[in-house]
């Protein structure tokens, strides 16, 4: 099934953000298996990141906030607040996400 965790960023954490680039990308890399789809949110202009966005395929809400804490953006204070959903494929289209 699959879980959409929408991620808020705490205010004035781009130093944050950027101390751990690195090892989140690796833990993205490291959930392949699972991660549908992850990005960051941007402000309108897309010069600041406000949070993120992980759709995961995995059984249990458990699960899916298991893959949320386990993110070194959440084990270090970038996120505020994390909302999980379980969600249903509608659509789906990725080649309408080229060149985004």
């Amino acid at each position: 099934m699959l879980w959409a965790i929408a991620c808020e960023d705490n205010p004035a954490t781009a130093a944050i953000r950027e101390k751990h680039l690195l090892p989140h990308r690796e833990y993205l890399q490291s959930q392949k298996g699972i991660l549908v789809l992850a990005g960051a949110t941007q402000n309108d202009a897309g010069t600041e990141a406000t949070g993120s966005v992980f759709i995961v395929n995995v059984d249990s809400r458990a699960k899916a906030k298991a893959f949320s804490d386990g993110d070194p953006f959440a084990k270090n204070g970038v996120f505020k607040k994390v909302v999980i959903t379980r969600m249903r494929k509608g659509q789906w289209n990725p080649g309408a996400a080229e060149g985004a």
